[in-house]
């Protein structure tokens, strides 16, 4: 079959919107298709906003046998045999809406942008196949916005068979872009209440360094630089790969998340535990309290105590670890799954 893989890309910025594609390219080719993959630019914000989307319009996909779109607006595009895997709405005019999130006015002309945005998105989406989402919150928004219907299509890891546990070191770790909705701040102004040794390493790049500056001169404020470790760049699988096996635990707490995120499933393969917040979204439909992870309430205190039990009780945190290595396999987490679901 030709499959043709589209979606947007923000330029210079990696992340799982990316990693979705990609892996599922390897898998697709693994099992003898031919492959093509369509990246057009976005960037959130209203001003491009309808250009951006009408650009996926005029892409002419013909030659392929099945298209399946991901990261929107390239759900936009049209084809006779459209599938959507879709990750998540341009949040700022969905759900994000009355939040700090927005970044533009609640006036008339971003209303009017708004209504023409939900209609648009609705229409495209009723063309489609079949339509997947990478998560129930997804789904759930997707009913409530645009009164479609989904199914939960949970988007494995590349090579899950690379992780490992080799061990549980003192360090809890928070594998992440650095981008303030994920929080690290958080995580940091917790350490100044730990009683244990407990250690933190955060680890990853962001947009901007701007965020990055401001986790650095959260440490430097609080005189955290002997208990917590900021690597700002960019990690490579084989680094990940090393913290996650011998790691204590780790860390994935953003605000309302898309989905599990693929920082949660590289942890469980790892069969470590994960520390997330009870507001943390779709992480919560893989992470649950007290049996593969610690879901707490997002403040320093509460976050604190979590990390103090990680380090005190290595039995306890171990059992969770080994449940969440099988939580993958109850959930039906797989590729073979994904390819067969897409495909069909």
């Amino acid at each position: 079959m030709k499959v043709a893989l589209v979606s947007s890309f923000v330029p210079f910025v990696n992340g799982g919107y990316r990693n979705i594609v990609e892996w599922l390219e390897h898998y697709l080719l693994e099992h003898g298709h031919q492959v093509e993959r369509v990246y057009l630019p976005h960037v959130d914000g209203p001003e491009n906003l309808l250009t951006q989307m009408s650009a996926y319009r005029w892409v002419d996909l013909g030659a392929a046998d099945r298209v399946i779109c991901f990261r929107p607006p390239a759900h936009v595009i049209e084809h006779s045999c459209k599938v959507l895997w879709f990750i998540h709405h341009i949040r700022p005019f969905y759900d994000l809406w009355d939040s700090p999130y927005r970044g533009f006015p609640d006036d008339v002309r971003h209303r009017a942008l708004r209504d023409i945005l939900h209609s648009t998105d609705t229409a495209a989406m009723q063309e489609a196949k079949s339509i997947f989402t990478n998560s129930q919150i997804v789904g759930r928004r997707l009913k409530k916005f645009n009164g479609i219907d989904s199914e939960v299509l949970y988007p494995p890891v590349f090579q899950s068979e690379r992780f490992s546990c080799r061990g549980f070191n003192d360090e809890v770790v928070y594998i992440c872009r650095l981008e303030h909705h994920k929080r690290q701040h958080l995580l940091i102004e917790a350490m100044r209440y730990t009683k244990t040794p407990v250690r933190l390493r955060v680890c990853g790049s962001g947009s901007g360094n701007g965020y990055s500056r401001e986790l650095q001169l959260l440490v430097v404020k609080h005189n955290l630089k002997d208990k917590v470790v900021i690597e700002d760049n960019w990690i490579t699988e084989e680094h990940k790969v090393n913290l996650l096996a011998h790691c204590l635990a780790a860390a994935y707490l953003p605000v309302d998340e898309d989905s599990y995120g693929y920082p949660s499933l590289e942890a469980f393969h790892s069969a470590k535990p994960v520390l997330t917040a009870t507001d943390s979204g779709g992480v919560l439909e893989l992470v649950q309290h007290e049996k593969n992870g610690l879901v707490c309430s997002p403040t320093p205190l509460a976050l604190a105590q979590a990390l103090d039990r990680l380090y005190e009780d290595r039995a306890d945190c171990q059992r969770m670890g080994n449940t969440a290595s099988t939580s993958v396999d109850a959930l039906g987490i797989s590729w073979p799954h994904a390819v067969n679901r897409l495909l069909a």
